[in-house]
């Protein structure tokens, strides 16, 4: 941990970064995007189970955070494609020791790895 001390800056940015990221559909799509830019029912996709609202409404708070940029093509009909920013990708590691804390956390609670889990479960 980063102290022993409840320190309150400690807990302040803690705060920030929870408000960026709350909710169960940011982490998923800022991973969805890792891979490379991707338009909107690509993301859908990928994410799965989630809302055009409540994607579009993520969408707009990623990008308000500057966790993801949107791109609009001069093409007919325009067509618009979301990337990571440098500032998104800082997030590799948390996302990457969220995973692995993941595989501990199933593999305790429900006795299976996702390998051997399909994929509704």
């Amino acid at each position: 941990m980063l102290t022993g001390e409840k320190c309150p800056t400690n807990m302040l940015t803690i705060r920030d970064a929870l408000e960026a990221l709350e909710g169960r559909w940011k982490i998923l799509i800022l991973f969805s995007l890792s891979s490379g830019p991707k338009r909107f029912k690509q993301i859908s996709k990928e994410v799965g189970r989630i809302t055009d609202k409540t994607l579009s409404k993520e969408l707009k708070s990623l990008e308000g955070n500057q966790l993801v940029k949107r791109a609009v093509h001069d093409t007919f009909p325009p067509t618009v494609e979301y990337t990571i920013t440098a500032h998104g990708m800082s997030l590799e590691k948390v996302i990457d020791e969220l995973h692995l804390w993941g595989l501990v956390h199933r593999k305790k609670i429900i006795g299976t790895n996702p390998e051997e889990q399909p994929l509704s479960a």
